[in-house]
């Protein structure tokens, strides 16, 4: 297993547990939503270091709402750039 693949299954497990009554079903859906948003690509053709980047921005997205990170504010919309990608904005989605 390469440190990407950890960072991807600690990641996930991480979001996982801030998601409290989703199924692993929906949270992949979600991230394929994120993926396409973000960096106009689905789930399936995102390289490993662009689906960490995802997983940290739902991360970081679910702790502001959460308010388990007192530092962290709530992203303004899903057209927020990964790793300086230009996006376009499209309809928040909720998990």
């Amino acid at each position: 297993m390469t440190p990407n693949h950890t960072d991807v299954v600690t990641l996930l497990a991480e979001v996982w547990d801030l998601s409290p009554g989703v199924r692993m079903g929906q949270l992949l859906a979600h991230l394929g939503v994120l993926g396409e948003a973000h960096l106009d690509k689905g789930l399936s053709d995102l390289e490993d270091e662009q689906l960490v980047s995802i997983l940290e921005l739902h991360r970081q997205e679910l702790r502001a709402r959460l308010g388990t990170n007192p530092s962290a504010t709530p992203l303004p919309s899903a057209a927020t750039a990964i790793e300086g990608t230009a996006c376009t904005p499209v309809a928040e989605v909720h998990v």
